[in-house]
């Protein structure tokens, strides 16, 4: 069964750090392009941060740029968002994703997480 679960989210005060997880099972995460999306109440889900699998290069928004970190463990075959220096505009709902078919960050077809809530507030 293909699945990724998601681990890590929180509350958190302003400027504090989170570490959020993906595992996967029923496939290897290596041989994937993982994307981490957040949804904010009343907005919409928006791509914050990918590695593609062609050259593992790293993607971030602006708004994430400096303060988030993703990257991959394959021997536990998981994907990280570290995230650092947190605000308050970072409080969403967090989700990781495996683009299915491509090797680049495009999450047309994909392996979605659960979720994990993330509240950044003092």
């Amino acid at each position: 069964q293909v699945q990724l679960v998601q681990s890590g989210g929180g509350l958190v005060q302003p400027g504090g750090s989170l570490r959020l997880s993906c595992a996967a099972s029923g496939f290897t995460l290596d041989y994937y392009a993982i994307g981490w999306f957040r949804q904010a109440p009343g907005k919409e889900r928006e791509e914050i941060s990918c590695i593609s699998r062609s050259d593992d290069s790293t993607y971030y928004t602006d708004s994430v740029k400096g303060r988030f970190t993703i990257s991959r463990d394959n021997a536990k075959n998981t994907v990280y968002l570290q995230m650092n220096n947190l605000k308050p505009e970072d409080t969403a709902v967090y989700y990781c994703a495996a683009a299915v078919g491509v090797l680049s960050c495009s999450f047309v077809k994909a392996y979605w997480g659960q979720g994990t809530l993330v509240t950044v507030s003092s």
